[in-house]
């Protein structure tokens, strides 16, 4: 039997109700309802996408199991000003969380089982393609300049999806553990 051991959360999950995390999912995008936090007075932004990526695992002599989400956390997504534009940024960000969920995925699909590093290794896997996805994230609304470089938007959100499609063979990953030996 194998027994998860470890959770990783981009975001602390603790505390927070099922009913306040929306699973990413291409058919369910976005709206300004699920944005639930009173926004920070201390910003300047427009909004604030909360989202994390989680990794469950477990194994033992023989195998890892494992599963990942990628949610949206309403309780600590904000916003200040509602319009099209800021919303379809903020999508962007969900969905750059999404992206990285499946290189995510796919890493440890890649990953050859060592009973004796395994919890190190997937550590290391994790947090690799974490700093990927921070990256992306500063660098999405560097280049977009949080939305209002309109040219640079539309190019961001063609990208994203582009790359979604690419590694959507590594997407439906939550609730299936997948089985590396």
């Amino acid at each position: 039997m194998i027994t998860p051991i470890f959770t990783f959360l981009l975001a602390t999950l603790t505390g927070i109700g099922q009913a306040n995390l929306i699973d990413w999912n291409s058919s369910r995008r976005l709206s300004w309802e699920d944005f639930k936090a009173a926004p920070d007075a201390a910003s300047n932004n427009a909004a604030l996408t909360s989202s994390s990526i989680n990794v469950e695992f477990g194994y033992d002599d023989e195998e890892l199991q494992y599963t990942i989400n990628c949610r949206f956390d309403k309780t600590k997504s904000w916003v200040r000003v509602r319009n099209a534009t800021i919303l379809q940024h903020e999508q962007g960000h969900f969905d750059i969380a999404e992206l990285h969920a499946r290189k995510l995925n796919q890493a440890l699909k890649a990953y050859r089982f060592n009973a004796k590093t395994v919890s190190t290794d997937v550590n290391r896997i994790y947090d690799s393609v974490m700093v990927l996805h921070h990256s992306a994230q500063n660098e999405y609304d560097k280049e977009t300049d949080f939305s209002r470089n309109k040219d640079k938007q539309v190019i961001w959100l063609k990208k994203i999806a582009d790359n979604l499609q690419e590694l959507n063979t590594f997407g439906g990953y939550a609730g299936r553990p997948a089985i590396q030996k």
